[in-house]
């Protein structure tokens, strides 16, 4: 167990990597040559002008003005100067409700954290139950907690009533934020501007046809059945393959550029390669006229395979973007049901064009369900058997199990900064490590589960991420010991058992939280702003890729909020903070550090750097705050688990009512708001298409659609697409191509799709 000193040298060495940190980004910052890693938002709006392009050679790499140095940390008033409704603007919506989730925990923690202190703190100190035990080792920290406290004592009464003011307190505030977000996103709906997938919805599980393709099957369908809404589709291709040989040849284009511009620079010495697996090994080739022949293949190859695409019916698959000539239409077909069978024609809001996840599309819909099982088990053996490492990990923290282990480092270990090191900093180090690596499996489950959105690739991740965080680094943390071990140990139990196991442990489990929120929450916020590796491949491509200003525009990458690992993460300290409150409040004040310098480091972020790859409109936030409560039940459960070992019997029907009223709050609020966020008003949809009918009487909508959903391999290039139904007087029926065939029985669908083909006529 780490000690108050071991604390105090794992603060300190944290603190000093974050002000290292933060003194490299204010030099680096200030540097021309660097403007573009930590300004790049500003660069691909247009606003900021490139510091290489005038002045002397030296001012066009190097800041030598001496002011802006004694005004190095000038940027952290700055990234507070923004006001909410400009940063919007500025980033979207998304990024602004993100931060706001830092705030928010701001707002629940600093009230808890001063009335913790002021009344769970000193009751803690007094109880002086540790001083009673005979050989019991423990620290200052182990003082301040419920452990301290006697069993059976009266004192107990001051943590029921905390927990009670905790679990009210983060509803009311949870309950306003909720409203807030809410209130922001149908301002945000109604005042964007004009974009695809207000008008768009995309269709999945489209039936086969014998008489009709896809793309003329779609069009008849809502030619018939939406008559004087629909206006356009775009069928979806399998161009899978398509999309690996244009990525390939843009690497090897890459490739070529760097050796073209090292033989520009040298050229002397032609540039060599080998054909082997990254240039590493096989035959020795002259590296220019190598790549020149790959991408002629590549060429050849591409054209073949695009022609293949565009011209084999099988390359379709069975879905397609539909357009509408209104908002309100849209709405309609995304959110009612179209066929009296509710497994076809099946409807839902499409993703705006840069969130759509092109790949996924091709899946049948038949196979969704049995890769989402798949996935859900192996997620279930991921998440137990990982917690091994994890339980290594732990044992780092005890000198004992360390010697135990590797007893020729004993030596070593018993030197004092060392073993304050290992016990202090080492695990959270380690830990941190672990989880590095982590998000890349569940993404890649995520995908293989069929999402069609990054953005609900990103929501799918955060959540398989948040349930591994809980089980591993939470329970996992504090019940050490091999996963089904442990899972073996729970369901030998009887279920009102677990609360205490776990509750037991919490208390002695704070010091290594606390490193683990210093390192992560600190250190990793502080080195969050460097920027180290985005800045490193800036300058490797800068350096042997850019020519032009279009490739050094190429070459900025400004990254975007990684939500399905962040957004997780942040739940963990949520977690630990509503947890510890009540059982080691001097947990608190280190938390709230992290709330706020986090907070203050990802504005900088979306205001200098981050550019979102897509827009939700803050659709994560249902999720956000049913995690906060998940943290809160899990709070609750645990503190009477804990009291109930404390021989305190009466407490169990006084907190038994806050899990019953936080899942009430829970329903509650997703009655009244999370359909905000998962629907589009009609009466919205209306007055903006009332709106833009008055304002833009002669917007040609088909032409602003007509590439909207062509997948990006194809963009430039003309499709096929079926002869549109206009607006001719000419034309009173709605086309088809298919033939009677009296003698075979139709299906129900196409029964109904036939009889009112005959007698619909357009009301356009």
């Amino acid at each position: 167990m780490a000690s108050s000193e071991d604390i105090l040298l794992s603060a300190v060495l944290n603190l000093l990597s974050a002000f290292a940190f933060l003194v490299a980004f204010a030099i680096l910052r200030l540097q021309p040559i660097n403007d573009r890693v930590y300004f790049s938002k500003w660069y691909l709006k247009g606003i900021r002008a490139s510091p290489r392009s005038s002045g002397a050679f030296m001012k066009k790499f190097v800041n030598l003005d001496c002011r802006t140095y004694i005004r190095f940390l000038n940027w952290m008033p700055a990234a507070l100067r923004m006001p909410e409704p400009e940063l919007i603007d500025h980033a979207g919506l998304d990024s602004a409700v993100y931060i706001r989730i830092y705030l928010l925990g701001l707002k629940i923690f600093v009230p808890i954290t001063l009335l913790s202190f002021g009344v769970l703190v000193p009751v803690n100190w007094t109880g002086k139950s540790l001083e009673h035990i005979e050989d019991l080792t423990f620290s200052t920290i182990d003082k301040l907690s419920i452990s301290n406290v006697p069993s059976g004592s009266p004192r107990f009464w001051a943590h029921l009533v905390m927990a009670y003011v905790v679990t009210f307190w983060t509803c009311y505030i949870l309950y306003k934020e909720y409203h807030i977000i809410t209130t922001m996103r149908l301002q945000f709906l109604a005042s964007e501007n004009r974009r695809p997938d207000q008008f768009t919805v995309l269709v999945r599980n489209v039936p086969p046809d014998p008489d009709e393709s896809v793309s003329e099957h779609v069009e008849h369908f809502f030619c018939v059945n939406h008559p004087d809404h629909y206006l356009t589709q775009q069928v979806v291709y399998n161009a899978n393959n398509l999309a690996k040989l244009v990525e390939k040849k843009k690497s090897y284009r890459n490739w070529l550029t760097y050796y073209q511009t090292k033989y520009e620079r040298n050229p002397k010495i032609k540039p060599k390669t080998k054909t082997g697996f990254w240039g590493l090994w096989g035959k020795t080739v002259d590296a220019i006229e190598y790549y020149t022949e790959e991408i002629e293949k590549l060429n050849k190859d591409e054209a073949i395979e695009r022609e293949k695409v565009m011209s084999d019916p099988k390359a379709i698959v069975p879905a397609a973007f539909v357009s509408f000539k209104s908002r309100w239409g849209a709405a309609v077909c995304a959110q009612t049901q179209q066929s009296s069978n509710p497994t076809i024609w099946l409807t839902q809001w499409a993703p705006e064009p840069r969130d759509v996840y092109w790949d996924n599309l091709s899946i049948p819909f038949v196979e969704l369900n049995v890769r989402k099982l798949l996935m859900a088990v192996a997620f279930f053996f991921l998440t137990f058997f990982f917690m091994i490492p994890i339980a290594f990990v732990q044992s780092l923290a005890s000198i004992d199990g360390i010697e135990n282990k590797l007893p020729v480092l004993r030596p070593l270990i018993q030197i004092e900064v060392v073993k304050s090191f290992i016990q202090g900093v080492l695990p959270g180090i380690i830990l941190k490590i672990f989880l590095a690596l982590l998000p890349m499996l569940l993404m890649a489950m995520s995908k293989i589960e069929g999402y069609t959105s990054l953005s609900s690739l990103d929501r799918r991740s955060a959540t398989k991420y948040h349930i591994f965080i809980l089980v591993n680094v939470f329970l996992g943390s504090i019940i050490t010991g091999a996963a089904f071990e442990q899972l073996q140990r729970f369901m030998e139990k009887p279920p009102s058992e677990i609360p205490k196991t776990v509750g037991v442990a919490i208390p002695l489990k704070a010091t290594f939280f606390i490193t683990y929120i210093m390192v992560d929450g600190w250190a990793g916020i502080a080195a969050e702003i460097l920027r180290l590796v985005p800045f490193v491949i800036f300058h490797l491509k800068n350096t042997f890729l850019v020519k032009t200003d279009q490739d050094r525009q190429q070459a900025t990458d400004p990254g975007s909020l990684n939500f399905s690992v962040s957004e997780p993460r942040i739940q963990l300290y949520f977690l630990l903070g509503l947890v510890y409150s009540m059982v080691t409040p001097i947990l608190l004040p280190f938390i709230i550090v992290f709330f706020a310098f986090a907070y203050m480091v990802f504005r900088h972020q979306i205001i200098n750097v981050y550019n979102q790859k897509y827009e939700s409109g803050a659709s994560f936030w249902p999720d956000v705050h049913r995690r906060i409560l998940v943290g809160l039940v899990i709070s609750q459960l645990l503190l009477l688990g804990l009291l109930s070992n404390k021989n305190v019997a009466r407490s169990t029907p006084v907190l038994i009512a806050l899990p019953i009223l936080t899942i009430w709050f829970h329903i509650f609020c997703k009655g009244r708001y999370e359909s905000a966020f998962m629907k589009f008003p009609l009466q919205d949809a209306m007055v903006k298409d009332t709106l833009e009918r008055a304002t833009e009487p002669t917007l040609n909508l088909k032409a602003y659609l007509k590439d909207a959903y062509v997948h990006p391999v194809f963009k430039g290039v003309e499709l096929d697409r079926p002869t549109a139904i206009d607006d001719e007087e000419n034309n009173p029926l709605v086309a088809t191509k298919r033939s009677r065939r009296s003698s075979k029985p139709h299906s129900e669908e196409g029964a109904e799709t036939r009889a009112v083909e005959l007698v619909v006529t357009r009301s356009r």
